[in-house]
């Protein structure tokens, strides 16, 4: 086979001839048409199509290229007047907070505060000053630890705090007396109570509550510890990097190297040309540039602008998909029907309460997603949905055929920059089937569902949203980011975590769980968390839509349960 290329200006496109007996024979779709026909031939056509896109490229190439040009000059502007704000009529010295983590510390509300929720169980009890000095020699290393927050009309500055008392942040608490076995539940209240306890904004964003008198489930005398964190800080995986510097024998974070030039102007400006601008204008002109031989997947075009798109049609052809791909996305963000109508979904209220499971074994869960040719996601998530559901069936709901939305975020940063902090997720949205009795059904469902999630750029259009919120003032940010309040019923994480148990100032971390922030009026936040040879759910509830989120958590394992007899009852091949 020989090929040739042809070259027109910025387009390159490739023809082939074959020779010899062992050329192919052409299709008959192929066979030129008849003489006599008046329809053109499809080497015509394909011929009038290439001209017509090189007579426009230029055209293109040129509108683009304006557009980010316009583009990075409102970021300049904007830059000037962060710059005039912070620096000058404040007198602040710092640096400035990120746009996506401005939206975050804005997003605090009455009915939920957004605060990510830990509780740590060890067993045996550790000591309260050894505990301090652990935080104070991990954790404040991390800078965003020892700085409080000061906002302005133009966002905010994280400012370092000097002389910090780490007493001030981690802080004893003692459970009231109650029965033997009644612990967890009075663990579950403390926890419930501090979710609703705004963070002191004086003070860097973060505190740490140690229980000093918990027994566990063993009857062990044992410690809890409960972490509170803003999430302006960082989100779920980058706190997870933070967590494992904690540990006996963790790594201290990388040091950070500090630009050559780092004015709150420039801070905005480069947040905005490589947030907002890199997955927009420059992919647009890159991609109308496009020569190459084929193109990166449309995830990856977005995520990795800088790279470019190299020769060909087929770079033309991949960003023709991706920009269908994004109408679509938009499109189905932005048209989200309402949740169907149940007892979860209203007015939230000022309160919460929160309860979790003990740990199912992550091998059963593998073995049944294998048996299923499902992942462990799908029946983890099936398992949440067969929960809710049999919840509101015995609340007396008909919740035949109904669904409800749960917003899941979406990591879009290489976990070994986590230890960064800040916010680098995105959401997307997956429809929980509650309705569907039948395990497998339910299984097969999500599973489904879940595949036509991939290659989505929901999460990357859900960050860009919350990025543009934090260039708004919080009427107009609360306004915007209603959306996902009104669709959603519930906000839902599943995070990997260690395989073997870890150490903490010599004792063993028997258990892990932590909650996310729901936003707006979602009274629900499930989590699911993989840790030391289990997978275990919590769930924490607004008392008013959700008053006993305990019966959810008592739902999860009868519904593995069931999901792991019918995987027994199929045929087995032998």
């Amino acid at each position: 086979m020989v090929t040739k290329t042809i070259r027109s200006g910025a387009f390159t496109r490739r023809t082939a001839s074959t020779a010899g007996p062992a050329a192919r024979a052409p299709s008959p779709a192929s066979q030129p048409a008849p003489a006599s026909s008046s329809a053109p031939s499809a080497a015509g056509g394909a011929e009038a199509v290439l001209q017509a896109i090189e007579s426009v490229l230029p055209m293109a190439q040129q509108a683009a290229g304006e557009a980010a040009g316009a583009a990075l000059h409102a970021a300049r502007s904007l830059g000037r007047q962060v710059s005039r704000t912070a620096g000058g009529m404040l007198g602040l010295t710092g640096e400035r907070m990120s746009r996506v983590d401005t939206a975050w510390l804005r997003m605090d509300n009455p009915s939920n505060l957004m605060v990510i929720l830990g509780v740590w169980t060890l067993a045996p009890r550790v000591d309260y000053e050894a505990v301090c000095a652990r935080i104070a020699e991990r954790l404040l290393k991390y800078p965003r630890f020892r700085q409080r927050v000061v906002e302005d009309a133009a966002g905010a500055t994280w400012v370092d705090v000097p002389d910090l008392d780490i007493h001030q942040h981690v802080v004893r608490e003692r459970l009231p007396r109650v029965a033997r076995g009644k612990e967890q539940a009075a663990l579950q209240a403390l926890v419930g109570r501090l979710a609703m306890e705004p963070l002191d904004h004086r003070r860097p964003l973060w505190k740490m509550h140690l229980i000093e008198n918990y027994r566990d489930e063993q009857g062990r005398e044992a410690s809890a510890l409960v972490v509170r964190i803003h999430h302006c800080i960082a989100d779920g995986i980058a706190l997870i990097s933070v967590t494992m510097s904690l540990v006996d024998g963790g790594a201290a974070p990388p040091k950070r190297r500090k630009s050559a030039a780092a004015s709150p102007a420039q801070g905005a400006e480069d947040w905005i040309a490589h947030a907002l601008l890199k997955p927009l204008t420059d992919m647009a002109v890159k991609a109308l540039d496009a020569a190459g031989d084929g193109a990166a997947a449309s995830l990856h075009l977005l995520r990795k602008p800088a790279q470019g798109v190299e020769g060909t049609l087929d770079a033309a052809a991949d960003a023709a998909r991706l920009a269908v791909q994004v109408f679509n996305d938009a499109a189905s963000l932005a048209l989200m029907p309402d949740d169907s109508k149940t007892s979860l979904k209203g007015k939230a209220g000022r309160a919460k309460r929160v309860a979790w499971c003990a740990p199912l074994p992550l091998d059963d869960v593998k073995a049944v997603g294998r048996a299923l040719r499902a992942s462990i996601n799908d029946v983890l998530l099936s398992c949440v949905a067969g929960a809710i559901g049999a919840y509101l069936r015995e609340r007396g709901e008909d919740v035949a055929g109904k669904e409800i939305r749960a917003m899941i975020p979406v990591n879009l940063r290489p976990i070994d920059e986590a230890w960064k902090l800040g916010n680098r997720f995105g959401l997307v949205p997956l429809v929980l089937p509650i309705g569907i009795e039948n395990p497998v059904e339910r299984l097969y469902e999500v599973r489904r569902r879940m595949r036509e999630l991939k290659g989505s750029t929901q999460p990357l259009l859900a960050f860009g949203l919350l990025a543009v919120a934090g260039l708004l003032i919080k009427p107009a940010q609360d306004a915007m980011l209603s959306l996902f309040s009104r669709k959603t019923t519930a906000v839902m994480t599943n995070v990997p975590g260690p395989r073997e148990k870890l150490q903490f100032c010599g004792a063993t971390l028997e258990q892990t769980m932590f909650w996310v922030p729901q936003s707006g009026d979602i009274g629900l936040g499930v989590s699911i968390l993989s840790y030391g040879g289990g997978v275990q759910f919590g769930v924490i509830g607004d008392t008013h839509l959700c008053p006993d989120p305990q019966a959810i958590i008592d739902q999860f394992h009868p519904e593995f349960a069931k999901l792991t007899t019918l995987t027994l009852m199929l045929p087995w091949e032998g």
